[in-house]
């Protein structure tokens, strides 16, 4: 069956380096990928940064101006109406797009999606999942949350595996994942009571492949497909996997022998060394897939360059391509997404 081309809408004044890198990953990710790009915000900004090549090829839809870092997500969405990422949110809502990507105020890309989209029946709180490399080549590990809910209740890690588990099926491709309770021990009497009732809950969930606890140090090896914690411990979490991987790929290079003889093994080694940096480097990863909400929303670093962009708007095409929605619905049959109107459901 040949899938349809997936239209993604990039909100192409989120972000440190908007409009240009933002832009500038678009632009590859159109030519590259097959997907179609709609590229949302000042439309004479957006048409500065595009090369003269692509500027007739790619949409460009006018928002008026964005959510800034320092602004309370819910207040600023209402009072800019027009805003890129709320523009964004509604291309998809209305079915001209069928996914977003953003690297703006990850706060507000959430509630722009909560708001805009609503939530699938039976999920509390949507969590942002960040697939990371372990050592074992072509097994990712899927963490979730990453940061969108600081503080949860027992139900919502229950409610993240189960999201986990059905990404990890439908788009990692694994048939019988290994879902694990991020804790300072294997041991189920271990924990804070927040991760001792989850434990509980997940265990009892027939449709969780739960295997037990994980501990940091399992985090990177292999064992788990998807690993399950709150947003704050999982944003910590996220941030040093990143600064780990930037840490040993400049050891790296420090280390490689200097003078003729270092460029000639780094030559020869060039292959290899290509291979480490797309496996250690987080912008091959693009962006944390918002799951839970009812449309596919990849909230990507506030630091996203071209690269970074490029790979999220991969991220969303895979999520498309592999129904991942379809697949939530099809696990919470017997409902309609629920819209959010509660302050809380955003904070």
């Amino acid at each position: 069956m040949q899938l349809k081309r997936a239209r993604v809408a990039v909100d192409a004044m989120g972000g440190d380096h908007a409009p240009a890198e933002i832009v500038a990953g678009a632009v590859q990710a159109q030519a590259d990928l097959a997907v179609q790009v709609l590229l949302v915000g000042d439309p004479d900004q957006i048409r500065a940064s595009l090369p003269p090549t692509s500027s007739s090829a790619i949409e460009i839809i006018p928002a008026d101006g964005t959510i800034e870092m320092h602004e309370e997500p819910l207040t600023a969405l209402k009072r800019k109406r027009q805003a890129s990422i709320n523009v964004a949110m509604g291309l998809v809502k209305s079915g001209r797009a069928d996914a977003v990507v953003s690297a703006g105020h990850s706060g507000a890309a959430m509630a722009a999606a909560l708001l805009g989209l609503g939530r699938f029946p039976g999920i509390d709180r949507p969590a942002i999942a960040a697939v990371l490399p372990t050592i074992k080549p072509g097994h990712p590990v899927m963490i979730l949350d990453v940061g969108a809910n600081v503080d949860c209740r027992p139900q919502f890690l229950e409610q993240f595996a189960l999201l986990g588990s059905i990404y990890a099926r439908h788009v990692l491709g694994v048939r019988e994942p290994k879902v694990g309770l991020l804790n300072i021990g294997e041991e189920s009497t271990k924990g804070n009571e927040l991760v001792l009732r989850a434990h509980q809950m997940i265990a009892n969930n027939p449709r969780i492949p739960f295997v037990g606890n994980a501990e940091g140090r399992d985090v990177l090896s292999g064992k788990f497909d998807v690993i399950v914690c709150d947003g704050f411990v999982g944003n910590v979490l996220l941030k040093f996997a990143e600064s780990v991987g930037g840490v040993a790929l400049q050891i790296l290079r420090e280390e490689l022998p200097q003078g003729w003889h270092g460029k000639v093994g780094t030559r020869v080694l060039r292959p290899n060394l290509r291979r480490i940096k797309q496996r250690m480097d987080h912008a091959e990863h693009g962006g944390g897939l918002l799951l839970g909400v009812d449309g596919v929303c990849i909230i990507s670093h506030g630091s996203s360059r071209a690269g970074s962009v490029f790979h999220a708007i991969r991220l969303a095409k895979d999520a498309v391509d592999n129904q991942v929605l379809e697949q939530i619905r099809a696990s919470h049959p017997g409902g309609r997404p629920q819209p959010i109107t509660a302050r809380e459901e955003c904070q």
